[in-house]
């Protein structure tokens, strides 16, 4: 016998998350045409899924409830419950009169396309997204050359031994190789999923690690993993047979690698400085004279409902036994495909429109006064804790969103930025902006002598009496970013 051999008994704990939830999950990141889109279609394709029409949401708005003195009721669901609480200072923020909710556009609202600022470049947005994790300035001069090696579709051009030689050429600094590799994990782990990979094989692997696991995800990460020669060659009956599984979850998974973004930097703004851009916001936010807030999700679609002849006490014809089994079961599954689709619609809208309100909770004096200086620090683990939500579900909820208000239409992500200058007390810490800096050199500059122009060093001198405490090279970074030439190139006589 064998005494190498044993038995032992292991329990695991996975988290697998239903098909319900990896729809919603998908659903959360698509802009708000792409979600109109999406319940179109799904409207055309689910048999048991009906839209209301536009005159019968009217016909039931318009029955409302009379009061005692005959009256209509108009009270909403807040009021309600704000009555409950013995003063206005206990009821909390999200009920308060000062904050006022829609759920979504009405029919007669109609919010135009317009054209916005372009995003931030590639590199400004995976370093912005960096900076949000709290980085070394070391680790971000890696970063910038990391991310400035990947080309068009997100893929990394050059190995890590050549990067570092890079660094050690320009920027004068030796780091050892394993240091390059760790910040290069680091990269590979934002959003969108796939930034940073080899390879295509590489790219899908990263994203299909993203993925919430299921039989169909972990399936798929098996293809690519070990079968990849045979998935690009189109040999799926061999991955079936050498995997053991069924010809439908052979087909499933396959359906979840198709799903995938090749490109994963298409989905950014790769250039620099390529111009404005058309976009949809999905927010409005109106401010009345009192300062009270009325907060509206965009995204105008139907209300949606269970097609009457698939509702479960519908009739159906006389048949078989067998027949009438049968019929029952296929009406059940399709109404089950709806409810489950109508309920992952409410869960997005939920979403959406928490996010929000909590970022409008944090950002309230910008929203005032739509004076980027005003923005103050905030990072997405700060939405999610006081939103109660998942971090990654944060980070989805406001990526390429927008939200519009009277002046103007913003990025979601314009409202998160890093904690300036560590090396400030805490409790000086929440003045000390990106924005705030940037809006004071943007001053400096402006109402500079043109003839005799600031170099970058007066520039550092003047915003460190204002209290900032940074780096020349930091005011370089930002002077660039506001589109301000060196100070001899500014130079007019």
């Amino acid at each position: 016998m064998d005494k190498g051999l044993k038995l032992t008994n292991e329990q695991k704990q996975q988290l697998r998350l239903t098909p319900l939830q990896v729809r919603y999950v998908r659903m959360l990141e698509m802009t708000g045409p792409e979600f109109e889109d999406e319940v179109r279609k799904a409207v055309d394709e689910m048999p048991a899924l009906e839209a209301s029409a536009p005159e019968e949401e009217t016909g039931r708005g318009d029955a409302l409830p009379l009061t005692e003195d005959g009256g209509q009721f108009t009270e909403s669901d807040r009021d309600l419950q704000a009555a409950d609480y013995r003063s206005e200072d206990d009821i909390p923020e999200y009920l308060s009169r000062q904050f006022r909710r829609t759920s979504q556009a009405s029919p007669e609202d109609y919010f135009e396309p317009v054209v916005a600022a372009s995003g931030a470049s590639l590199i400004e947005n995976l370093i912005g997204q960096l900076e949000q994790q709290d980085i070394t300035d070391d680790e971000r001069l890696i970063a910038l050359h990391i991310v400035g090696n990947l080309d068009d579709n997100g893929y990394l051009t050059r190995d890590l031994q050549a990067i570092a030689d890079d660094l050690a050429f320009t920027e004068g600094k030796d780091f050892p190789v394993y240091e390059i590799r760790r910040v290069w994990e680091r990269v590979r782990e934002l959003e969108p999923a796939g930034i940073g990979a080899v390879d295509l094989r590489d790219c899908l692997l990263l994203q299909l690690r993203r993925l919430p696991r299921s039989v169909e995800s972990v399936a798929a990460l098996e293809i690519v993993r070990d079968y990849f020669d045979l998935f690009a060659k189109k040999h799926f009956s061999r991955i079936g047979g050498a995997m053991g599984i069924s010809e439908e979850l052979l087909k499933d998974a396959l359906a979840v690698i198709s799903r995938l973004n090749p490109k994963p930097a298409a989905q950014l703004d790769s250039s620099v400085g390529e111009g404005p851009q058309t976009v949809i916001p999905d927010f409005h936010v109106d401010v009345d004279a009192a300062d009270n807030f009325t907060l509206t999700l965009l995204n105008r679609i139907p209300e949606l409902n269970i097609e009457r002849t698939f509702a479960a006490d519908a009739p159906l014809p006389e048949a078989s036994p067998r027949a009438t089994a049968a019929a029952k079961l296929f009406l059940k599954q399709k109404r089950d495909e709806a409810t489950d689709f109508i309920k992952i619609v409410g869960l997005r809208q939920q979403t959406l429109f928490r996010v929000m309100q909590t970022i409008l909770n944090f950002q309230r004096q910008f929203f005032l006064t739509e004076d980027e200086a005003t923005i103050r620090p905030m990072v997405l683990r700060e939405v999610a804790d006081a939103s109660g939500l998942d971090l990654s579900v944060v980070s989805r909820a406001t990526q390429g969103k927008y939200v519009s208000t009277r002046r103007g239409v913003y990025p979601l992500k314009m409202f998160f930025n890093e904690r300036r200058n560590k090396e400030l007390p805490a409790e000086t810490e929440d003045d000390n902006t990106v924005h705030r800096i940037i809006a004071s050199l943007r001053d400096i500059i402006g109402g500079e002598d043109k003839r005799r122009p600031l170099s970058d060093e007066q520039i550092t001198a003047r915003l460190r009496q204002q209290g900032f405490d940074i780096a020349r090279r930091t005011v370089a970074k930002y002077r660039e970013k506001l589109g301000f030439p060196v100070g001899r190139l500014r130079k007019t006589l």
